[in-house]
C-alpha cells in the first residue's frame, strides 16, 4: 500500500516524464516540419510569392471566398499584416474582392484563375520534389505512418 507522500512523488514524477516528452516530441515536430518547410522552399526551383501570401491563397482555396476578418482569424494574422498581404495580391491581380451584399461596408475576398494557377504551380514543384524524396527515403510501410503523421499534424495545426 502506498503512503500519500508516496502517491503524490510517484504523480510527480510521471507528470515530470511527460512534461520532458511532449517537449522532446514538440522540438522533434518543429525541427522536422522547419526542415522540411526549408528544403521544399529550396527545391521548388522557382522565386514564390512569399510563405504569408501563398498561406492566404491557400485558405482561400480550401476555404473559399471570405471576409478579412474570417481570414485574420483562420490565419491567426493582426489585421494590419493582412491589409498588406491582401494589397500585394490585389497588385498581382491574384485575388478579387467584392462588396459584401449583407453589409456594403465589408468586403468578399476570393482566390481568382490567376491566383489558383499560381498557388498550383509553386505546390506541383514542392509535390514533386516531396513525392520523389518520399519514394527514394521511405519504405512503404514508413510511408504510411508518415501519412498518418500528416493527418495528425493538420489536426494540430487547426486546434
Amino acid at each position: 500500500m502506498h503512503s500519500d507522500s508516496s502517491w503524490l512523488l510517484d504523480e510527480t514524477a510521471s507528470r515530470t516524464t511527460t512534461d520532458a516528452e511532449l517537449a522532446d516530441l514538440a522540438r522533434r515536430v518543429r525541427e522536422g516540419v522547419g526542415r522540411l518547410n526549408w528544403r521544399m522552399r529550396a527545391e521548388a526551383g522557382q522565386v514564390s510569392p512569399g510563405p504569408a501570401l501563398l498561406a492566404v491563397l491557400s485558405r482561400l482555396y480550401r476555404a473559399g471566398t471570405q471576409t478579412p476578418t474570417e481570414l485574420a482569424e483562420a490565419e491567426r494574422l493582426q489585421p494590419q499584416s493582412l491589409t498588406r498581404i491582401l494589397a500585394a495580391l490585389t497588385i498581382r491581380g491574384l485575388i478579387e474582392r467584392e462588396p459584401d451584399p449583407d453589409d456594403g461596408r465589408r468586403s468578399r475576398i476570393s482566390i481568382n484563375a490567376d491566383g489558383l494557377a499560381v498557388l498550383r504551380e509553386y505546390s506541383s514543384h514542392r509535390e514533386h520534389w516531396l513525392a520523389g524524396a518520399l519514394e527514394s527515403t521511405l519504405s512503404p510501410t514508413e510511408r504510411q505512418l508518415l501519412r498518418l503523421a500528416a493527418d495528425l499534424l493538420i489536426r494540430v495545426a487547426d486546434a
